[in-house]
C-alpha cells in the first residue's frame, strides 16, 4: 500500500491582513506550513506533494523543503486559478502507484498523527473519507437577504477539515470528469468549495465523515493565528496532552 499527501500552500493573506500569504507566517519560530508537512513527513505517509502559487517553486524549495530537511517531498509545482485547479493539479503529480491521496490545507498546521491513522483505517473502509468535527453551535441557513430561512439540526451538521482523503483511482476518476463538467457545473452556479463535493458531484461514492479534532484549526485571521501562537507554545512545550 502506497499513501501521498497533496498539501495546498497558494493561498493568499487576504483575510490575514497581510502581504505574505498566511502559510509562510511565523508560528513559534517556524512557517505556519512547515507543521503540516512535519506530520506528514513523521507518518505513514510516503511522498508529498507540494502545491504552491505561481513563482514560488524556488523559494518552497529553498526555504521550507531544503531548509528544514523533508525527504518525502517529492515535488513542487504551482496552482491553478481556484482551489481545485490546484488539487488537480497536486493529484495528477502524484506517483501513478499510489493507492490513497490525502489533501490537506497547508494552514492547518495542527493535523495529528493520530487523526491520520484514524482517516487511514476509515477510507480503506469507505473509499472517501474526510476529517470533520461535529458543530458546537446551532447553524442557521439564511436566504439572500439575510434572512433566516431554515434551521437544520445541530447533530447533523458537520464542520469540514482537512485531510480529505481518497482512493487514488477514485479521486483522479473524479478529477477527471470535473474537467468535463466544469463550464456546465459553473453555469448552473455550483460552487465547488471542497474535493469531497467533486466526488460527491460526479461519482456513486459516498463520502464518509470521520471526527477528528477541534485543535486541527484552519489559520485565515489573526485571531486564529493568536489562538495557533497559544496552541504551538504550549503543546510543544510538553504542557498540553
Amino acid at each position: 500500500m502506497k499513501t501521498a499527501a497533496v498539501v495546498l500552500s497558494g493561498g493568499s493573506g487576504k483575510r490575514m491582513g497581510t502581504d505574505r500569504p498566511k502559510q509562510y507566517l511565523d508560528l513559534g519560530g517556524y512557517p505556519v506550513i512547515y507543521y503540516s508537512l512535519m506530520a506528514f513527513e513523521e507518518s505513514f505517509i510516503d511522498e508529498i506533494v507540494l502545491v504552491c502559487a505561481a513563482g514560488d517553486e524556488e523559494m518552497c524549495r529553498n526555504d521550507i523543503a531544503d531548509r528544514y530537511g523533508f525527504k518525502k517531498i517529492k515535488s513542487i509545482i504551482c496552482g491553478g486559478r481556484e482551489r481545485y485547479h490546484s488539487v488537480m493539479n497536486g493529484v495528477s503529480a502524484v506517483s501513478a502507484d499510489a493507492d490513497y491521496i490525502f489533501i490537506h490545507d497547508g494552514a492547518r498546521p495542527f493535523i495529528s498523527g493520530k487523526v491520520l491513522e484514524g482517516v487511514l483505517e476509515d477510507v480503506k473502509k469507505y473509499k472517501a473519507s474526510i476529517v470533520s468535527v461535529p458543530a458546537k453551535d446551532t447553524v442557521k441557513l439564511a436566504d439572500e437577504g439575510a434572512f433566516v430561512k431554515a434551521t437544520p439540526p445541530r447533530k447533523s451538521v458537520w464542520q469540514m477539515q482537512t485531510p480529505q482523503v481518497f482512493e487514488a483511482a477514485l479521486i483522479r476518476s473524479a478529477y477527471g470528469r470535473l474537467k468535463e463538467e466544469e463550464e456546465k457545473l459553473l453555469a448552473q452556479g455550483v460552487e465547488i468549495s471542497d474535493d469531497a463535493m467533486i466526488v460527491e458531484l460526479l461519482t456513486d461514492t459516498r463520502v464518509h465523515l470521520y471526527k477528528g479534532e477541534y485543535t486541527n484549526i484552519k489559520i485565515t485571521t489573526p485571531e486564529d493565528l493568536a489562538y495557533a501562537e497559544w496552541f504551538a507554545a504550549n503543546k510543544y512545550s510538553g504542557k498540553l496532552l
